[in-house]
């Protein structure tokens, strides 16, 4: 009788649907089963921001400090003694707040949950984005808020726990590498500034499953003639550093390990390990982006298509995002290595989130030839075993600063943003030389191309004093269509399927690969 007290109380007050909480049920989802009644559940409320974020602090260099993005933009104290009050109430328990972030982590048995929330979960089995059998909760339709959260509470996150993102990286078959390549190398072919290395700085890298083994990267860095990097691994809503198998996540959070390492080998590394869900995700971006010491960069090498997301959760994410470039944090993200249908089996192009927002840096992929001089024989895009992400986002509006680079519109009319913003080498055929499980590999995919990013702005923030925030306002300044601004290598042939490169921005490659030292003046003096 005491379980079901919560439901018949909470039912009799007024309730709203939340805006954008529908889901629907997962693909191919069978086997469903009940939940324990008393099971415990933790779940993520996302909270209103007690103003506005206003552009100018996010599209500019200005930089706000921890204490400022909260007593300005954060969530209300109020609100948050509010939800407080509510959850208890209901039988649940506050378990963390951040109102930088605007989170409240609370949790309870199932029955409280589900009657708080007025939904109903199964456990059910369903397939990955990765094709693979998982076992999860899953709800459908709308969470509803009682009355006491309307309209405070923005989002509902961990009540369905299904797995929100894929790694996008390829391991290249032996027999098919034609070229390979060191991350040092790379940073000479990309012409990285050599008078800074990140000292001073910090890179962020986000990982929803796997991990490292501290003796692979004292070996691997060893060979390249490096220190280790100092990593700090920081778990996030239960996730921890957990090396497996060689072809399993540890590829993903090796290969971002050992590329941020050594292309920006005075960075220290903070790696963050949470569950692959909606939840997790969210909690382990925010977590890093108001971390102390603030990271110069973000990356993330993991995705799914915009379609996948809640609207709850892609908002709350994005939010997130819009926080980072307030405190002057950079967040690279891969576009995805399914070309432009983003892995969706309907024949329509796709974007990938969250490179599809227009907080994030989107890193899109090529194919790289080198001479034996070491100069750059061809780069064109990637598309051969995988292809690189890119197309116009049907979620995120045109952003200002795209305005003038010749985004082309969505398929079926309207603008909206084109992704990707920038890219390197992703093809696994000529990939980056990595070292998993005491295995030494080719890797390749968007996922390298991120992490590239975040060592190349960890170098220029180092030389700058201060951090860049969101970066594309200042990158495209000067895009024009058909021409890509300075600090940028065009590429201009290739495809990813229903989008063709092109002089300038385009749907596979963006404004191009970088020249680092042009770059690096740039958005030094800017």
């Amino acid at each position: 009788m005491t379980d079901q007290t919560p439901r018949q109380s909470q039912s009799q007050n007024p309730r709203r649907p939340l805006s954008g909480s529908s889901r629907a049920a997962a693909p191919r989802a069978r086997d469903a089963v009940p939940l324990a009644p008393d099971a415990s559940i933790d779940v993520t409320l996302v909270l209103r921001r007690r103003a506005p974020l206003p552009a100018e602090v996010v599209n500019t260099p200005r930089v706000l400090s921890r204490d400022e993005l909260r007593a300005g933009f954060g969530a209300d104290p109020a609100d948050v003694a509010t939800v407080r009050s509510v959850v208890e109430d209901a039988g649940l328990r506050v378990d963390a707040v951040d109102e930088a972030g605007r989170r409240v982590s609370v949790s309870g048995p199932v029955t409280a949950v589900t009657a708080l929330f007025d939904v109903d979960l199964h456990e059910v089995v369903s397939q990955n984005l990765a094709g693979e059998d998982v076992r999860h909760r899953q709800r459908e339709g709308s969470v509803s808020l009682p009355e006491g959260l309307d309209g405070i509470v923005t989002a509902v996150l961990g009540l369905d726990d299904r797995p929100q993102a894929r790694a996008q990286f390829r391991v290249a078959r032996a027999e098919a590498v034609t070229s390979s390549f060191t991350p040092l190398r790379l940073a000479e072919v990309y012409e990285f500034p050599t008078d800074s290395d990140g000292s001073g700085t910090e890179v962020a890298i986000l990982e929803l499953g796997g991990g490292f083994r501290p003796e692979d990267l004292d070996t691997y860095f060893r060979g390249l003639g490096l220190a280790t990097p100092a990593i700090r691994a920081i778990g996030v809503d239960g996730g921890s550093n957990s090396p497996g198998a060689a072809d399993g996540a540890d590829g993903e959070v090796m290969l971002d390990i050992e590329v941020v390492g050594a292309m920006a080998p005075g960075a220290g590394l903070a790696v963050y390990f949470a569950p692959n869900t909606d939840r997790g995700f969210l909690d382990a971006l925010s977590t890093a982006v108001h971390a102390d010491p603030t990271p110069a960069a973000v990356s993330i090498s993991w995705g799914g298509s915009e379609d996948s997301w809640t609207e709850q959760a892609r908002a709350a994410f994005d939010d997130a995002l819009a926080d980072a470039a307030a405190l002057g944090v950079t967040v690279t993200a891969a576009a995805g290595d399914n070309g432009s249908g983003d892995g969706v089996d309907d024949g329509a192009p796709h974007a990938d989130f969250p490179a599809s927002s227009p907080h994030a840096l989107a890193c899109g992929g090529t194919s790289l030839r080198v001479g034996a001089d070491g100069a750059v024989e061809r780069e064109v895009v990637w598309n051969g075993r995988g292809a690189t992400g890119g197309g116009v986002s049907a979620a995120f509006g045109l952003p200002d600063w795209q305005r003038d680079a010749g985004v082309l519109d969505r398929v079926g009319g309207g603008a909206g943003r084109g992704v990707p913003d920038v890219a390197a080498v992703a093809d696994p055929e000529t990939g980056y030389e990595v070292l998993v499980a005491g295995r030494r590999q080719v890797i390749g995919g968007t996922s390298a191309v991120a992490p590239l990013w975040a060592a190349l702005v960890a170098r220029i923030v180092q030389a700058r004093g201060s951090g860049l925030g969101l970066l594309q306002p200042l990158v495209y300044a000067g895009a024009r269509a058909g021409n890509s601004p300075e600090g940028f290598r065009d590429i201009t042939v290739g495809d990813n399927g229903d989008y063709s490169a092109g002089p300038g921005w385009d749907a596979c490659t963006g404004l191009g690969v970088p020249v680092g030292t042009t770059l690096a003046r740039r958005l030094t003096s800017a």
